[in-house]
């Protein structure tokens, strides 16, 4: 029998058979309707009623018939039978039994001069005929499903979030044939609608979500809360690690095909989710009459920091937006986003290199910028720990010669891009870019430019980040490398460390340090277990940490100001004034300019020293370099 019903749902019945099995439901509907009028005795019936019956089954059947081959209802595959065919169902009844109750005053004032068929019977026709349309078609429907999964080899789901977005979820995972879940509950923040039944699932309260995963065997664990804060997400999330169960994340409305949900488009929430903050709210308007109508240049387009700080500028309506960088390829595939885009500000990209002064002069020259933002950087720890030189040539020439040459031409805003481990550095990257930063500080002291840093710390997802290192050791079967059990670091999402780029950008005078608050450090260790977690893997049986020890130049925590620092409040709550050691222009710019020339000797000892005479607090770390401090 099994598999006669098995073959049976191979093949799709014709579309005309359908419409003849519509057409005898209404003739049972029809028929029970008569019956239920005179209360199951056809005897009752007055004779004028019993005289026309063959004619009310005509017209009504006829208008049934023809009103389903126009509509075409006949046409949908009954076992994905969705909201949508119920409705045009519900349309064709009613349209149907509305003629039918015209033709009856017709009859009744121009033709017989009497009613052809029974006000009464009409309604409950057309209310027992929708009835049995719609339950016949859900129960092939709800039949086919059982069939295809049985109920015994589904997994069991929980749904966090009764709202519209929770009851599209579930009935996502109703429709998708190849899906074996079984939805055992909902789970939603609402007391009101705690022990009440959402299409057949009964609704429960936070604190009921252990003790449904325990009960139920429960699989997957589905967010479908539109409007979710981080915490929240990463409390559910922990619990259902705790109790190894898979944690999938329904996507924005916004991105949806055509409106409609798939399963396709539920994915295992990703640990870049967890380590998101709120929305960040921007004072558009204050960065609105900053880049508006503005001609921008942003350094190290290509890069992660870089792209998107030209994503977010194109937002504001810049004048022009040159993108300069000197890696071919990334700034070839900036350009391909660019041109792609529907809405777009007028934008060109420039091969250049931040260390060729000729060559910015002449982009200076040609392009005049106003607001120029410094993205480009060496930023790899250990690369320039290895590589000093490198380090003066690209962090400290290349800003003095973007520097330079925004004072030179007037230009009104300079906003450089820094970093967090410029604060009492311990390897050559970040004083590099404390010496850039010292430069920049003292030469806008007496120029017409506002000369603004900002501070951050590692930004999720960019080049070189943790996370993807971690994601592509996980899928190489691993292990885990990590350099020290107790590393510790700040994170932030590349478009939120570029917004507030952008409000720090807007709201600097001339001379700031802008140092954003970067939330709490996080044990890098307690990172890599999460995301094997997240991916349903468990530590020591599926993948392995490895400690390798520290790099050279590496701290195990990172800081945003130096010990003698101190900051004070902005109108942003997640943007300070960092109040730090000035340095004179005079007294620096030629210690800055022998460092620069220091290059030639390819002496890294000679090179960091001068490093060290110029930054005091620069102390490396188990580093080579550590012998000179």
């Amino acid at each position: 029998m099994y598999r006669l019903f098995k073959l049976f749902w191979q093949y799709n019945l014709p579309r005309w058979s359908i419409l003849f099995i519509d057409t005898f439901i209404c003739a049972f509907a029809l028929s029970l309707a008569f019956l239920i009028r005179f209360d199951f005795d056809f005897n009752s019936m007055p004779a004028m009623d019993a005289q026309n019956l063959p004619y009310s089954f005509l017209i009504v059947l006829g208008i049934r018939f023809v009103s389903f081959a126009i509509s075409k209802t006949y046409k949908g595959v009954v076992r994905y039978t969705s909201s949508r065919d119920t409705v045009r169902i519900f349309t064709v009844i009613l349209a149907g039994s509305v003629i039918v109750f015209l033709l009856n005053l017709i009859s009744l004032n121009f033709v017989f001069g009497f009613y052809f068929i029974p006000r009464a019977v009409i309604i409950i026709d057309g209310l027992v005929g929708l009835f049995l349309m719609i339950s016949s078609r859900l129960a092939v429907k709800a039949l086919y499903f059982e069939i295809k999964n049985p109920a015994k080899e589904k997994m069991n789901v929980i749904i966090y979030g009764a709202g519209e977005s929770g009851i599209i979820t579930k009935r996502t995972l109703d429709r998708d044939a190849a899906i074996k879940y079984k939805v055992v509950g909902f789970i939603d923040d609402d007391e009101k609608k705690h022990d009440r039944s959402l299409e057949g699932v009964f609704i429960f309260g936070p604190n009921k979500l252990e003790s449904l995963i325990r009960e139920n065997e429960v699989e997957f664990v589905i967010i479908s809360i539109q409007k979710i804060s981080i915490k929240k997400k990463n409390q559910i999330t922990d619990v259902c690690l705790e109790n190894n169960v898979r944690v999938l994340n329904v996507p924005p409305a916004a991105k949806w095909i055509n409106g409609e949900l798939s399963f396709n488009q539920i994915k295992s929430i990703r640990i870049e989710d967890l380590l998101e903050r709120d929305p960040i709210r921007l004072d558009n308007d204050l960065i609105g009459h900053a880049l508006k109508d503005k001609i921008i240049l942003i350094t190290g387009a290509a890069g992660s920091i870089g792209s998107e700080l030209a994503r977010q500028c194109a937002k504001f309506n810049p004048k022009k937006i040159y993108l300069l960088d000197q890696a071919e390829s990334p700034l070839h595939e900036l350009d391909l986003e660019f041109s792609d885009r529907l809405i777009k500000p007028p934008f060109e990209v420039i091969m250049a290199d931040v260390r060729n002064f000729d060559r910015l002069k002449n982009v200076f020259s040609t392009f005049k910028p106003e607001i120029v933002f410094h993205a480009a950087a060496y930023k790899h720890v250990p690369m320039m720990e290895n590589n000093p030189s490198e380090s003066i040539l690209t962090n400290v020439l290349g800003t003095k010669n973007i520097a330079e040459l925004s004072n030179e031409h007037s230009v009104e805003r300079f906003v450089f891009v820094s970093t967090d481990k410029a604060v009492n550095p311990t390897n050559v990257m970040g004083a590099s870019k404390r010496i850039a930063e010292i430069y920049i500080q003292s030469l806008g002291k007496n120029s017409k430019t506002k000369f603004i840093t900002t501070r951050f710390g590692n930004v999720l997802g960019s080049n070189g980040s943790v996370i993807p290192r971690f994601k592509k050791q996980i899928e190489q079967g691993g292990p885990i490398t990590i350099t020290h059990p107790d590393i510790t670091r700040y994170f932030m999402t590349i478009p939120e460390a570029s917004q507030l780029v952008l409000e720090a950008a807007a709201m600097g005078n001339g001379g700031e340090i802008f140092v954003f608050d970067m939330g709490e450090s996080i044990k890098i260790v307690d990172l890599a277990r999460k995301m094997i977690l997240l991916l349903g893997m468990k530590e020591g049986k599926d993948i392995s940490i490895v400690y390798t020890g520290l790099r050279p130049g590496e701290k195990l925590y990172e800081e945003l100001l130096a010990n003698n620092e101190n900051t004070l409040p902005t109108h942003h709550a997640q943007i300070l004034i960092g109040k730090v050691r000035e340095y004179d222009y005079e007294d620096v710019k030629g210690i800055i300019v022998e460092l620069i020339k220091s290059f030639d000797t390819q002496n890294n000892e000679v090179i960091v020293q001068r490093m060290k005479d110029l930054v005091p607090e620069f102390k490396s770390n188990n580093s080579v370099f550590q012998k000179l401090d």
